[in-house]
């Protein structure tokens, strides 16, 4: 496990554990303590490397720009976990006592294991678009947030695609549509509200599990896509796992344009891996790529042509890149709502928890951020945790990522009692699960 904290403003650097640079004030100075828990080693590092530069890069850029937020900087600290669920918990609690505002555990296995944790120790979590899709419901999990969309609104949205290119849901009865997932709690988190789907709409659900240890050989896999001949495929893949499917599937014969990834199987790697053939393969989104943008170019501005970036200055505005950089939107924006709903400078974890239930980034909001056409407004409220919002299917044209479709909406009526009825459950299965006491606060 190592730590890489950055104060802004710091003039000293020392050794901690080794292996990770960290960097502490000149002077005792009132900071806002932000922990991010990211993975640049190991199986998952090519998906986790761009999120993690991302994530950091937009918060440095605050610090560099406007001083921090509302007159505080922030102190930024990496905690590499390699997507190890057990080192993402030694992660938590060896930075726990430093009075952190929000996790973001960037690994639903890491996000199911700190779920329990956070009402007791009085931090929240922030999976963005990740995790356990019941912790939506905010009544039963006050202290989880998991915004803009769940994995149950992507899968959704994916039948939706499928029922509109097919001609209608009546369409779907008979087909085959296939689920390629990592063979962890992430990769089966689709399949509840797949099998309910498929239920209804009679189509024939297939699941093809990839075990993490054959993430880059799934030749066997794929001999099961050949014999099944599946009419779509929804890719739920991570890591060295994404960029192995689109290449099997080119190889396969399998139509390229009816392979559709989940939001974390866009990176531009994964697509560039499949080389011209992987031209039509497609992927769920929910922001921009592209570093055409007025929240990338002050980045640009005041961190990476400072050489304060670690990403390379020719991939700034991937797609993966650009994800950390919505993440750490989310984390900038709880953190002023907490200023604003207290009027206190420096926050707890505690009151940026009330911040993020206040969430109401607007289409002006993201004007003011610079993220006009970047990403779709988002809100959030003391019920409802995640906003069930619209994302789009993005498509790779050979060289980058576009938009081939209009925002397109959830199926709420489907997954909102899904999310409902698992939440009552998992509060029922866990003895002793605390009822919500905390107050709400209305997002204004």
């Amino acid at each position: 496990m190592s730590l890489r904290r950055i104060a802004i403003g710091a003039a000293a650097a020392a050794l901690l554990g080794g292996t990770a640079l960290t960097t502490v004030p000149a002077a005792a100075q009132e900071t806002i303590y932000v922990p991010l828990l990211t993975y640049r080693t190991g199986p998952f590092a090519g998906s986790g490397i761009p999120i993690a530069d991302g994530m950091h890069d937009y918060l440095r850029m605050l610090n560099e720009r406007d001083g921090g937020i509302g007159g505080v900087k922030l102190a930024i600290e990496e905690c590499e976990t390699g997507y190890d669920t057990k080192k993402g918990v030694e992660c938590y609690e060896a930075t726990k006592g430093k009075n952190p505002v929000m996790y973001n555990p960037y690994s639903t296995g890491i996000t199911l294991q700190l779920i329990p944790k956070a009402a007791v120790d009085k931090v929240p979590l922030l999976s963005m678009a990740y995790g356990l899709s019941a912790s939506a419901d905010g009544t039963v999990f006050p202290w989880i947030f998991n915004p803009p969309a769940t994995y149950w609104d992507g899968a959704s949205v994916f039948i939706r695609y499928v029922a509109e290119k097919e001609g209608g849901f009546n369409k779907l009865k008979g087909k085959k549509i296939g689920l390629l997932h990592l063979d962890a709690p992430y990769g089966k988190e689709p399949i509840p509200l797949l099998e309910n789907l498929a239920r209804q709409y009679e189509f024939e659900l297939k699941l093809y599990p990839v075990p993490a240890q054959d993430m880059q050989n799934q030749g066997s896999v794929w001999l099961n896509v050949r014999r099944d001949r599946p009419d779509w495929i929804y890719l739920q893949g991570w890591g060295a796992m994404n960029p192995t499917a689109v290449k099997e599937a080119v190889k396969a014969g399998f139509p390229i344009g009816k392979l559709v990834g989940v939001w974390w199987a866009g990176g531009d790697d994964d697509a560039r891996a499949g080389g011209p053939e992987a031209k039509g393969y497609k992927s769920l989104d929910f922001h921009a790529a592209g570093a055409d943008f007025p929240v990338i170019k002050d980045i640009q501005k005041h961190v990476v042509d400072k050489g304060l970036s670690k990403y390379p200055k020719d991939k700034i505005g991937d797609n993966l890149y650009n994800r950390g950089v919505y993440n750490s939107m989310l984390i900038a924006e709880a953190i002023r709502n907490a200023q604003k709903v207290t009027g206190k400078k420096v926050v707890t974890g505690e009151e940026v928890r009330r911040g993020l239930e206040t969430l109401n980034i607007t289409e002006a909001r993201l004007k003011e951020l610079g993220m006009e056409g970047f990403a779709a407004p988002v809100r959030v409220s003391c019920e409802d945790h995640n906003g069930h919002h619209k994302v789009y299917v993005a498509e790779w044209d050979g060289t980058k990522w576009t938009k081939s479709t209009d925002w397109i909406e959830p199926m709420k009526d489907k997954v909102r009692p899904l999310i409902e009825a698992a939440a009552k459950d998992y509060a029922a299965k866990n003895t002793g699960w605390p009822k919500r006491t905390e107050t709400c606060d209305r997002p204004s």
